[in-house]
């Protein structure tokens, strides 16, 4: 009998990379985090946490859904309630989404500033092949 595959939240196949994989079930990872199953559910249905489904319904945790609960932990211990977690998780995502897409726009301006020299480079005649030869003048013959 074929195992159901699993879909990350892409739509793709689980596969390549190990900590995208959706492995555990939901008393697995209520263990490994040191919570109730009861508690991923709750966080769930608030935004906190998207487990995978198999086809089944059944929810499948990844590493990275277990490394998102251990920052809800850090953040509810701290005092912020699960709406403000909900808030400084976004926030985080974006953080790193605008940092993602600085780091493209400066190797994209880094490679145009390249393009640039090699252009102005090509067009640099050493004075040994000039197609006039350069021959100074004495100063006296201006005068």
């Amino acid at each position: 009998m074929d195992t159901p595959t699993l879909r990350d939240r892409d739509g793709a196949v689980d596969g390549a990379m190990p900590e995208h994989r959706a492995v555990y079930v939901i008393s697995v990872a209520a263990e490994l985090a040191g919570v109730h199953p009861q508690t991923l559910r709750v966080y769930e249905r608030k935004g906190l946490l998207e487990p995978v489904r198999t086809p089944g319904g059944s929810r499948r945790f990844s590493d990275l859904d277990l490394a998102r609960l251990r920052r809800i932990q850090e953040l509810t211990a701290a005092g912020v309630n699960l709406e403000g977690v909900r808030r400084v998780l976004e926030l985080e995502a974006e953080v790193r989404r605008l940092r993602a897409q600085l780091d493209q726009v400066r190797r994209e301006a880094n490679e145009a500033l390249e393009r640039a020299h090699r252009y102005y480079r090509r067009d640099l005649v050493p004075l040994d092949q000039a197609p006039i030869p350069y021959r100074p003048t004495p100063r006296n013959a201006a005068r």
